[in-house]
């Protein structure tokens, strides 16, 4: 029932500002209990997709998918918050989302725009002052800009919604590996330089393998965490 009212809202079937059919009303539809119904509404309100009032009917609030994919951020970062192994499952998610991005540049007429190029160039400067910090926020960066690049709107505001994660998962792997910000200014320098020159199967590998690598690191920083909170305990 929950799934079938969130199709219609997300349809625009059930339109924004449109009040819901009474408890007893939804519950006769779907041959269910009230106590159903507000179960379901309840999953509806977390989502963000309804408003309840006491002494009114329930509202459809959504007003587009950026609400939307906001809501479901939220919902991924209280599952990290909970358990931190599913960080690593938000790093197949990155790769998923990414390799595929840039097989989307290198096909692309005009493959990528001032963002990128002024993220790489951060990331130059970061690394010629050793600025750790600033070279981190400028690597999130350069992967935001690539996937704003695709034109994919869609796209571009769920990985939106995911950015703040992703910034917190490259500042915790990159002080894991003894790798330099040399070595890493490089690596992206050449997805770039791939990118532009239409080599998808050369730059699909290069960003898959940089992430994989971010898992392998990620997956001793939260094995370093475990040990020290054993240790504490």
């Amino acid at each position: 029932m929950a799934s079938s009212l969130e199709a219609q809202i997300m349809s625009g079937e059930l339109a924004i500002g449109e009040r819901l059919p009474s408890e007893s009303e939804i519950a006769r539809d779907f041959g269910v209990s009230t106590r159903s119904v507000r179960e379901a509404i309840q999953i509806l309100e977390t989502k963000g997709l309804v408003r309840r009032r006491h002494g009114e009917r329930t509202t459809v609030v959504r007003d587009d998918v950026g609400e939307f994919l906001g809501t479901l951020a939220i919902t991924v970062r209280q599952l990290f918050s909970s358990d931190p192994e599913y960080l690593l499952q938000l790093m197949v998610v990155r790769r998923m989302i990414e390799t595929e991005v840039v097989g989307l540049l290198t096909a692309s007429e005009d493959p990528v725009g001032d963002e990128v190029r002024a993220a790489l160039d951060a990331m130059r400067q970061a690394r010629d002052s050793g600025d750790f910090s600033g070279f981190t926020e400028a690597d999130a960066a350069f992967h935001l800009a690539l996937v704003h690049s695709t034109g994919n709107q869609i796209l571009s505001v769920f990985y939106d919604n995911l950015y703040g994660l992703i910034t917190e998962v490259i500042r915790v792997t990159s002080r894991v590996p003894s790798k330099s910000l040399d070595a890493a200014y490089a690596e992206h320098a050449d997805i770039l330089a791939m990118i532009q020159n239409r080599d998808e199967a050369g730059a699909k590998a290069l960003m898959r393998a940089q992430i994989d690598n971010s898992a392998a690191y990620l997956r001793v920083a939260i094995k370093n965490s475990k040990d020290k909170d054993g240790k504490n305990a």
